[in-house]
């Protein structure tokens, strides 16, 4: 299959793994570069030494094209952006942030840059200063999808940039692919299905936990990390919405997110505290998400832990390996190309 996704980031199928926290590590990335989609590492728990280290260990497992995010609202992302231009990595993709500085630094060595963006406005701007194509995230998605639904954002992306549109939320199959080309988008990335591979990171007991659970059972609410998220709902998910912003432990958890990513902990403090109420409190919130997704993700915890995940994890139903997935989707959305085909 040849888009223009697959031409400007030089791999075999236009199908991209979101950058998951604790599950885009690197032996998931290595397996989607390896089956012909782009793998993404997450960036978002390692400090800067340990995000150099998954990037050789990247190139340790594959040949292939790779990129790796940086979610530019969380402490220390800068950074590990700084090292991934360092490590000239293939693909960078960035959120929640003005990236042009990442965008010129990356061309310079031939890297591509790719902007996560939720709307119209910020996929203009995106392309203004020179990304090579946008991710554009429905409001189906896990975590922090935008307002409307991809079935009416990425067209509507579509007539308002020239560069090439990867479609993300509620794609978990070849028919997702299909119809996310014919909308306009050149290709998808997906989490929700990827997170339940035997590649993923993901904790055994929330890869069965998802397959049992339907296109209904997510929550979507701006309580649990400070903007609208969806996660999966469960009762830890709904204790967690409904306590909201809770400031004893948002400092606490502060302290274990500045250890973690070794980060001087009144240096983190003061410039969150000098970075106006606004932005702090959303810190705040999200340094508390942080330790919740964690628990989910990396400990299996389920009585604190809380999973992001999309509406489609109601398509998820068995857990496969990467090539698997890929090579059946990549079947199922050939087949529907010429079921439609045949209609006209």
């Amino acid at each position: 299959m040849k888009t223009k996704m697959t031409e400007v980031l030089g791999i075999e199928h236009p199908i991209m793994l979101s950058g998951m926290s604790w599950v885009s590590i690197p032996e998931m990335v290595a397996a989607v570069s390896n089956a012909g989609g782009l793998g993404v590492l997450a960036t978002g728990p390692y400090d800067g030494e340990q995000t150099r280290a998954a990037v050789k260990k990247i190139r340790e497992l594959t040949d292939k094209p790779f990129g790796a995010n940086a979610t530019l609202l969380f402490p220390g992302a800068a950074q590990n952006a700084a090292i991934l231009l360092e490590e000239k990595v293939p693909v960078i993709n960035f959120s929640l942030g003005k990236g042009d500085w990442i965008v010129n630094a990356a061309h310079d060595y031939g890297g591509k840059v790719i902007a996560t963006v939720v709307n119209e406005r910020h996929a203009k701007r995106a392309q203004d200063y020179g990304t090579d194509a946008v991710v554009v995230t429905g409001h189906e998605a896990a975590a922090h999808g935008g307002d409307a639904t991809s079935l009416i954002l990425i067209p509507a992306i579509a007539d308002a940039v020239d560069i090439p549109i990867i479609a993300a939320g509620g794609f978990a199959d070849g028919r997702g692919l299909a119809a996310a080309l014919a909308l306009g988008a050149e290709g998808i990335a997906m989490g929700t299905r990827f997170m339940t591979t035997e590649e993923s990171g993901l904790h055994d007991y929330y890869k069965e936990l998802s397959i049992e659970k339907g296109i209904g059972d997510t929550l979507y609410s701006t309580r649990f990390d400070g903007m609208g998220c969806r996660v999966l709902d469960t009762d830890a998910a709904r204790k967690a919405i409904k306590k909201g912003f809770d400031p004893i432990g948002a400092l606490i958890h502060s302290k274990g997110i500045a250890k973690q990513l070794h980060l001087p902990y009144m240096k983190l403090f003061l410039g969150v505290m000098a970075s106006g109420y606004k932005n702090a409190k959303q810190l705040g919130f999200m340094a508390t998400a942080f330790d919740a997704i964690r628990s989910a993700t990396e400990d299996g915890n389920k009585d604190k832990g809380v999973l992001t995940v999309g509406q489609n994890v109601g398509l998820v139903r068995d857990i496969p390996t990467v090539a698997e997935l890929m090579k059946r989707m990549i079947k199922e959305a050939e087949e529907q190309q010429k079921r439609i085909s045949k209609m006209f």
